[in-house]
């Protein structure tokens, strides 16, 4: 793991984590809580993949737990946000391009539908029912719902960033090419292609010099 992606992550983690405690837990939502931790770990797991995504998840998930005001056993959260972190990575693509936002909400949606299930089951075995006097079914539809509002505006930000960290020929790349999967979440719904935007001003700017040299080297020649 580079020491880049490792300074990244735990500075986006501990963020995350500080925003989490003390904004979003404190808003007393019915049913679940935004989990701006979670959605952190998808980012830099669809971007990092697999094994990086299990680390941070487990990382993350440790220091949520040991984070106050936690109230259930060391270790549950890092369980549940290092199996998360694992299966997101998992879906990224091969080349690391998305041009549609469909995709990462997809996998926002399962995330908090799959932890808040790992986390009740975890729960159970230890013997912790408070999922079960608030409702099962309701505390994953409200997760499922407040993590899809909230990811738009972290998710694709998170992405971006950790693209330009990594130095990443893909976070540049033109419609040509294909976009970043940031900025294809972005461009999805608006109907605009960031890249492509780029890369036809570069060849329009390169057909302006190109003509203005032409037109200078004919007055020479008169």
């Amino acid at each position: 793991m580079k020491i880049n992606r490792i300074l990244l992550s735990a500075a986006l983690v501990v963020v995350a984590l500080v925003v989490q405690v003390s904004v979003l837990a404190r808003l007393q939502l019915p049913g679940a809580v935004p989990d701006l931790v979670l959605l952190t770990v998808v980012a830099l797991a669809l971007v990092y993949g697999h094994v990086t995504g299990a680390l941070v998840g487990f990382t993350a998930g440790l220091l949520a737990d040991l984070a106050p005001p936690a109230d259930h056993a060391a270790g549950r959260y890092a369980l549940v946000l290092c199996v998360v972190g694992y299966l997101c990575g998992l879906a990224r693509p091969d080349n690391g391009r998305l041009k549609s936002a469909t995709g990462p909400m997809a996998v926002v949606v399962a995330a908090a539908l799959g932890s808040t299930l790992l986390y009740a089951g975890v729960g159970a075995l230890v013997g912790d029912t408070a999922a079960r006097h608030v409702g099962l079914g309701f505390l994953l539809f409200t997760a499922a719902l407040y993590d899809l509002l909230l990811a738009p505006f972290t998710v694709p930000l998170i992405m971006a960033i950790a693209r330009r960290a990594e130095n990443d020929p893909l976070a540049g790349t033109d419609g040509a090419n294909g976009a970043d999967v940031s900025s294809g979440w972005l461009s999805s719904g608006t109907g605009l292609r960031i890249g492509t935007q780029r890369g036809g001003l570069r060849v329009k700017a390169a057909r302006n010099r190109a003509s203005r040299a032409g037109r200078i080297k004919g007055v020479k020649r008169l």
